[in-house]
């Protein structure tokens, strides 16, 4: 439950879900093109990639608490700095700066290393339940933003979010996340914990191998489709002819959906073959991305977005279970940490290339399309994985 408060709350969560109801009042009131706005994005990404294998190292040596609790409150001083944009680009890209630096604790990297090393037998589901988060907020934050920004405005909205990880995920975490590791949290660990804790490659190791870039590529074509949607959807429907509201209503379907899909999947993958599971489920969004082309009904675009959010809810939780199954556990922050940095490449890179295609054509259609391609290139990728490793099955 903490861990799942601490994702809702988290720099690579939170900004992300919410930027899309602020797209049109900022813009609209300083001027800007949308690709100028969701560059921000990309540069506070890019700067979490950066920053992703010092946060890998910090949890192997000083454990998940110790990493989570001080980022949750720099990441609420950015929130609160972006309230004081005052028409100057470089104040956009200070604050979203600010929230991945100030905020880096608070990647996956850090959560998933607390699930990976806390549970063994059940690692997919408590995955799968963990990451919730993401849909919770991908549900939650567009509704509550649009309703701070038509109360407060939006530099209301920005001190709202902020609000948050400040007040509920930070006392959260400091009562309940105390997660099972070799830094003094758990006062019993069982031997077979103990060694599956120990074995595994390291990073030099993951990185000679084929399998680490099949899986990398694989998240790499992935998210470059999800990311480019997720941001956009909103700005999307409007541009349709959807109201704020129904927009805001059909993301958070798509929010809904990433929840279901954490779970379900996260069941899935300790029962049957991870690879061949994220297969299908990358097929899926491939179709809601082919739904999105032209004007939808409210009901064709809320399936688009329950397509599209089940894939991507499964996406994360996946790469996590793999990382950890056939890599192993010893050095796990640190090599998931380098795949992290290729999926926080595309989470900014990608709105910034949806967004310039609407800027150049008046319509994102050419983007559905191209993730819809990449979506199925990921598919074939990740059949390639082949058999688990015996080495690294970890406790029980």
């Amino acid at each position: 439950m903490a861990t799942c408060m601490g994702i809702i709350s988290s720099s690579f969560v939170l900004p992300y879900y919410s930027i899309g109801a602020l797209l049109t009042p900022v813009t609209q009131e300083f001027g800007w093109s949308r690709a100028q706005f969701q560059a921000a994005i990309l540069f506070s990404s890019g700067l979490g990639a950066l920053t992703s294998p010092i946060v890998g190292w910090l949890n192997d040596k000083y454990g998940p608490r110790r990493v989570a609790l001080p980022s949750i409150l720099g990441l609420s001083l950015g929130l609160i700095t972006a309230s004081q944009i005052q028409g100057d680009l470089w104040m956009l890209f200070l604050a979203y700066g600010m929230m991945a630096l100030l905020g880096a604790g608070t990647i996956p990297v850090t959560w998933t290393r607390a699930i990976a090393t806390s549970f063994f037998k059940r690692r997919g589901l408590a995955l799968g339940l963990a990451l919730t988060g993401t849909g919770i907020c991908a549900s939650v934050a567009p509704q509550y933003t649009v309703w701070l920004t038509d109360q407060y405005g939006w530099r209301g909205a920005y001190i709202g979010l902020a609000m948050v990880p400040m007040l509920i995920a930070w006392p959260t975490l400091y009562f309940l996340f105390k997660p099972l590791d070799t830094h003094g949290n758990a006062t019993t660990v069982e031997t077979g914990a103990s060694a599956a804790l120990e074995s595994g490659l390291t990073l030099g190791e993951a990185v000679r191998g084929y399998r680490f870039w099949i899986l990398l590529l694989s998240i790499l074509f992935a998210y470059q489709g999800f990311s480019g949607i997720g941001p956009n959807l909103l700005a999307s429907l409007t541009d349709d002819g959807f109201t704020r509201e129904h927009a805001a209503s059909v993301q958070s379907v798509f929010g809904m959906s990433i929840i279901i899909g954490r779970v379900v999947v996260g069941y899935l993958v300790d029962r049957l073959w991870a690879p061949g599971v994220a297969a299908f489920c990358l097929a899926i969004p491939a179709v809601g991305a082919a739904m999105l082309h032209g004007e939808q009904t409210f009901g064709a675009a809320a399936l688009a977005a329950f397509l599209i959010g089940f894939a991507a809810g499964a996406e994360l939780d996946l790469m996590a279970f793999l990382a950890a199954r056939y890599f192993g556990l010893a050095h796990y922050a640190k090599i998931y940490s380098i795949l992290y940095a290729t999926l926080a490449v595309c989470s900014g890179t990608a709105p910034m290339v949806f967004a310039s295609v609407y800027d150049a054509t008046g319509s994102y259609d050419l983007g559905y399309s191209v993730a819809a391609g990449l979506f199925m290139v990921s598919v074939i990728l990740i059949l390639l994985m082949g058999r688990y490793p015996t080495e690294y099955q970890g406790g029980h």
